[in-house]
């Protein structure tokens, strides 16, 4: 099979540079004074204190990331996920007459759709517009260490990413989680109206002295999709959407710490074309001892929704530590299976 390369690339692939993301609030100390008169006011005190950590009737557990940008506003929803759905197809076309479009019945191909599938019940939490999206999941043949999510539902993965860093399933759904969640989170959308807002500001003043047409700005839109590079704060918001939802999908949010581990020690190596390619996508990407250190202050958010998920019934792990065969297995050992 032909490797595949695609000129530009789309980014993610768990891209661009990172913000750090804020600390834990400190805990108050609510200890009380060993006074006698005082004691039962600090009983109930204490009381309350407890009951505020509990979550509220009605209240939100996971991650919290604030509300999406408004410039992700003036460009139409409809307009952004049309374009990426051409691009896309065109990528696939591309993949096929090199003959790099892994088949459907690869169990690479089918192990990511089966990740898939667990993850995207949870997605119309954070976007209204994920039910109605034509969610597809593809596979290309390349040594490139890359994975993305186009508007709309359309991911697709290289097995460069998958073979060279050995990712086991819970790994493939926090890289998962990651790309799918710039598209909840409308990134590329969010990218194209700054820069929309910026285009037309300075189309209209070449209008006003009869030199430019502010309809140019938006017929270019379609083509930025493959060339947009999200920002640090969208890295952020990623991983932690990302984390959850592979969390509420019955993976562990903890090998997002060995992800990046593996990650930092590849590109820390010796020289060599899988050192190279680790060290182009690294390069695009937060840096794994900061990305590490605040998956791990954010895990305390997405555990408990983890222990209640129902865990995957199959596994593509032992395959892949096996380099001549990739057949899925069950768990060694049943999983408790219970409601979210």
């Amino acid at each position: 099979m032909s490797q595949f390369t695609s000129s530009p690339r789309y980014h993610c692939s768990l891209c661009a540079a990172f913000a750090r993301l804020n600390a834990p609030e400190e805990a108050v100390d609510a200890t009380a004074p060993a006074r006698s008169g005082r004691r039962r006011f600090n009983a109930a005190l204490a009381g309350a204190g407890a009951a505020l950590l509990l979550p509220a009737a009605g209240a939100r557990e996971g991650v919290d990331v604030g509300k999406q940008s408004s410039f992700s506003k003036l460009v139409p929803a409809e307009q952004v996920e049309q374009a990426a759905t051409q691009q896309y197809a065109q990528l696939l076309q591309e993949a096929r007459n090199k003959n790099a479009l892994v088949g459907a019945d690869d169990t690479q191909t089918v192990r990511l759709r089966a990740i898939a599938r667990r993850i995207i019940p949870f997605t119309p939490e954070w976007n209204g517009r994920a039910p109605g999206w034509k969610w597809e999941v593809n596979l290309l043949a390349s040594k490139q260490i890359n994975a993305f999510c186009m508007p709309g539902g359309k991911i697709a993965f290289y097995t460069g990413l998958i073979e060279q860093l050995k990712l086991t399933d819970d790994e493939v759904s926090m890289v998962m989680g990651h790309e799918v969640a710039h598209a909840l989170r409308e990134h590329a959308r969010e990218r194209m109206g700054k820069s929309t807002a910026t285009n037309i500001g300075l189309e209209i003043g070449a209008a006003l002295l009869g030199l430019g047409n502010a309809s140019r700005t938006l017929a270019g839109m379609g083509a930025q999709l493959l060339q947009l590079k999200f920002s640090r704060d969208d890295e952020s918001e990623a991983d932690l959407v990302g984390m959850e939802l592979a969390a509420r999908a019955g993976y562990d949010p903890r090998s997002g710490v060995s992800l990046w581990t593996k990650m930092g020690q590849a590109t820390g190596g010796g020289g060599g074309g899988s050192g190279n390619k680790l060290a182009e996508y690294g390069s695009t990407h937060p840096q794994g001892p900061t990305r590490i250190r605040d998956i791990e202050a954010n895990l305390p958010k997405v555990l408990p929704l983890y222990d209640r998920a129902p865990k995957p019934t199959q596994r593509w792990d032992a395959g892949l530590a096996d380099s001549g065969d990739r057949k899925a297995t069950k768990p060694a050992a049943p999983q408790r299976e219970s409601s979210r």
